[in-house]
């Protein structure tokens, strides 16, 4: 399969990264309604409409400046970006620590489920390529960017580092006072996720989770081949 230019990356790669940041958020929220906490059904956030949860820096803005910067400058491709988080009103849970834990794994959890969708659709997309290949290359590269995009967030979600989902998760099943302690931390995340990413550590970190969920998607040996026409898109 041949290479892509820079629009085609970017259509590429914009749904599935655009309903991977954005469902995350959603999943939040719907999971806090049914566990009591109706705020952000009541700012309409709790829908799939892309629209009610872009951020125009962190969902628009910071992965096109990525986008360009690989494919003028070559590297590999790293995307990042984030959506308006979805408010929750801690106090309005049934049971706050235990619920807090729930309503965080359901934003990882999402993106779990859509990377094994996004996947089922490399399929249809492997189906048509000799009879449609102007429907199909797209349809293949947009599943393999929706396996690998909703695999990364899953797993970056659940360092258990505060704010990230897997601190949320962490704080909730820790002692009160050691979860005290622990959440004076949080000012500190930022930094440290900076440091993680600057020296290296960070995809370290993440890729024996990422390869292991790879291997375990439908498609996952297309996945893998064709990762590289996406991760390096000045190469290909």
């Amino acid at each position: 399969m041949q290479g892509i230019n820079l629009i085609q990356l970017v259509v590429v790669i914009a749904i599935p990264l655009l309903f991977a940041i954005t469902l995350h958020e959603a999943a939040h929220g719907w999971m806090a309604k049914r566990l009591g906490d109706s705020t952000a059904q009541r700012l309409g956030r709790i829908t799939l409409n892309p629209i009610k949860h872009i951020d125009p820096i962190g969902t628009v803005l910071i992965p096109l400046l990525l986008i360009l910067s690989s494919f003028i400058f070559g590297g590999p491709l790293f995307l990042f970006g984030w959506a308006k988080p979805v408010p929750v009103t801690v106090e309005n849970l049934r049971k706050p620590r235990r619920d807090m834990a729930l309503v965080a794994l359901a934003g990882p959890g999402i993106n779990l489920l859509m990377a094994f969708i996004w996947g089922m659709l490399i399929y249809p997309g492997i189906f048509l390529l000799q009879s449609v290949p102007w429907i199909a290359i797209p349809l293949v590269l947009m599943g393999v960017a929706g396996a690998f995009f909703n695999t990364i967030l899953m797993a970056l979600n659940m360092m258990p580092i505060l704010p990230l989902d897997g601190g949320r998760v962490l704080y909730s099943l820790l002692p009160r006072p050691l979860a005290r302690v622990y959440a004076g931390l949080e000012r500190y995340g930022l930094f440290i996720l900076i440091i993680l990413l600057t020296t290296g550590l960070l995809g370290q970190i993440l890729w024996p989770l990422v390869s292991l969920t790879i291997q375990l998607l439908p498609a996952s040996d297309v996945v893998s081949q064709l990762l590289p026409i996406i991760l390096n898109p000045s190469r290909s």
